[in-house]
């Protein structure tokens, strides 16, 4: 596989710079160990609302194909622009004074309702993803489904979830649009938009993970019972977990086909989750950090697995119940309007 062949001297530094940055965190949490706040039974306790949102992709940019870490002047500069965008989005519903007009396009939310971040992780990684060396998606296998909002004439199911590949019905919209899955939530969580938080409640012999996103929850036995048969396939798999350390291990099998392998945005899926093996590693770095982890196994869409590190900083608010499609007219409207629009063009021939 290519991944096998020689690394250029700029990739080799670059992976020498994450291991470095990677060991230095697990020493500062072998030192820190002792004093994590624990439950009866030992274990860490990882209880509490944690935040997820950063303004570090997913993806190293392909303009930083062999920088690992960003210099602490390009940190402050992606921050200072971030703050910039986030002002001049806002400014024209700021300085309008005259009305829209009827029928117009009135956009989407405004900039207050999204939560996208201030900053980058704190150890300034130009990507979330930490293997490959190159912070990059791995190829995916030929023939492999592959799935985008701009596939106009994609079959279904679609996988992705935001947009969609028509207007029939509902089966033709995104995951998130239909409220079946948070465009965030996974698993595995990615950060993206708005509502970038969990909550995680514990107990001797069980973990419940609550997403904000799409009030989602998954419940991971930690008693060593056995994965679910094969053949019931779940929306958020099948997940079991395990302590290795003080580490929360939890392996999740048993995706439907109606869900992507993996989604390197949410306006697009690579794969089908039948054949996803997820790895998801918790560690409470300290009282304000959770460092969540996850490994992507799919041998029959990527050429390799690879592994991604998001930092949760504790959050100061409580959740908020996201109802979605309660009292929502978003697809109701939505559909509404292109049968609006069929009937408009067959009146006009």
């Amino acid at each position: 596989m290519g991944h096998r062949g020689l690394m250029s001297t700029g990739v080799l530094a670059a992976v020498i710079a994450v291991v470095s940055l990677a060991s230095a965190s697990a020493a500062g949490q072998t030192q820190t160990a002792s004093a994590l706040p624990r439950l009866p039974d030992g274990t860490p306790d990882l209880q509490g609302v944690w935040d997820f949102r950063t303004l570090t992709p997913l993806q190293r940019s392909t303009e930083r194909p062999d920088q690992a870490v960003l210099t602490t002047e390009e940190a402050a500069e992606i921050e200072a622009n971030a703050i910039q965008r986030a002002i001049e989005a806002d400014r024209p519903s700021l300085v309008r004074t005259e009305p829209l007009p009827v029928g117009g396009n009135v956009g989407g939310y405004n900039n207050f309702w999204f939560d996208r971040g201030a900053g980058v992780v704190d150890d300034r990684r130009t990507a979330l993803i930490v293997d490959p060396p190159t912070g990059r998606v791995p190829e995916s296998r030929s023939g492999v489904a592959q799935q985008s909002e701009s596939d106009a004439d994609g079959d279904r199911p679609v996988r992705f979830r935001v947009g969609g590949i028509a207007s029939d019905g509902p089966e033709d919209r995104g995951l998130a649009e239909r409220c079946l899955l948070g465009f965030n939530s996974g698993p595995p969580i990615v950060p993206g938009g708005y509502n970038q938080n969990i909550q995680i409640f514990q107990t001797s012999d069980h973990i419940v993970i609550l997403n904000e996103m799409v009030h989602d929850s998954r419940i991971v036995p930690l008693d060593g019972r056995d994965q679910l048969p094969e053949r019931l396939r779940q929306w958020m798999g099948s997940s079991r977990g395990r302590w290795d350390g003080d580490t929360l291990v939890v392996e999740t099998a048993n995706f439907t086909g109606q869900t992507a392998s993996f989604s390197p945005s949410v306006r697009s899926a690579v794969g089908t989750g039948a054949t996803l093996q997820l790895t998801e590693r918790f560690t409470r770095a300290d009282d304000e950090t959770l460092l969540y982890e996850f490994t992507v196994e799919d041998a029959t869409t990527f050429t390799r697995p690879f592994t991604a590190a998001l930092p949760m900083k504790r959050g100061a608010a409580p959740l908020f119940e996201y109802a979605c499609h309660e009292g929502n007219y978003g697809m109701l409207n939505l559909l509404s309007g292109a049968r609006a629009e069929e009937n408009k063009g067959t009146s006009d021939q």
